[in-house]
């Protein structure tokens, strides 16, 4: 199957105000990565191999002084949301070629996830081009900033570097999140609770305010599903649907 290597002219201009956030963001990783104690290459392969800043940010910031499992359990908490993000995405990925459903999650970010399901309905190809055109795009821009980061992070004052990195994640997300509620709500409630939880020890803010996002979303689904349902099966008093007038 020949493969396109056109970027998606949509798709960049989709992107752009999108990848705003993720500049300071990714600039924040870079700077954390000048002051952990996990060994400079390893921060920097880490932009390759994890490829997802708020995890990152957690494996960066928490290795040295917390325990290997904290880490642990602080990354796969905070990317738990690629679970739903995985399902929701599922029956479109289902009509792709195999080498797209083993490529296509490595660069499966909030942003990536945002934009690609409002193109679900694209022809399969189409719809590739227009996902591949974002994942890269996303990915050479989290590669250049990171290191960039890295480079000028021993002339940023402390008091830029860490503390607030969550807050800025969420917020950005809640910004293009506006038009599906659930991400706007995961996004809303996982950056004020990191803001509130900012002084907690080992950086313990941005994994409860990934959490509480997680959480917050899935009970509005789950409400939203049965005011759904309610809505459809409407009942009388007896709880028996209602029949129609004559």
């Amino acid at each position: 199957m020949a493969i396109s290597l056109r970027p998606d002219r949509q798709a960049l201009a989709d992107m752009a105000p999108v990848a705003v956030p993720a500049v300071p963001f990714g600039f924040i990783v870079g700077v954390a990565i000048g002051t952990s104690e996990l060994p400079t290459w390893a921060g920097v392969a880490s932009s390759q191999i994890v490829f997802a800043g708020a995890s990152q940010l957690a494996l960066i910031t928490l290795a040295g002084p917390a325990s290997f499992w904290a880490v642990l359990t602080a990354v796969l908490v905070i990317n738990s949301r690629h679970l739903m993000y995985s399902a929701a995405l599922a029956p479109t990925f289902r009509h792709q070629p195999r080498w797209m459903r083993w490529i296509g999650p490595y660069v499966l970010i909030d942003q990536v996830f945002a934009l690609a399901t409002m193109q679900s309905e694209r022809e399969p190809a189409s719809f590739r081009r227009y996902y591949l055109t974002i994942g890269v795009a996303f990915w050479l821009i989290w590669n250049a900033v990171v290191p960039l980061g890295l480079v000028v992070g021993s002339v940023v004052p402390d008091s830029w570097r860490l503390d607030y990195a969550a807050a800025i994640m969420f917020a950005g997300l809640a910004m293009f999140a506006v038009d599906r509620i659930p991400a706007a709500i995961a996004a809303t409630v996982g950056g004020v609770v990191s803001l509130v939880a900012v002084g907690l020890r080992d950086r313990l803010g941005i994994v409860i305010g990934a959490l509480a996002g997680v959480i917050a979303a899935s009970i509005y689904e789950e409400w939203n599903a049965r005011r759904t349902t309610d809505d459809t099966n409407p009942m009388d008093g007896s709880g028996e649907p209602e029949e129609a007038n004559a």
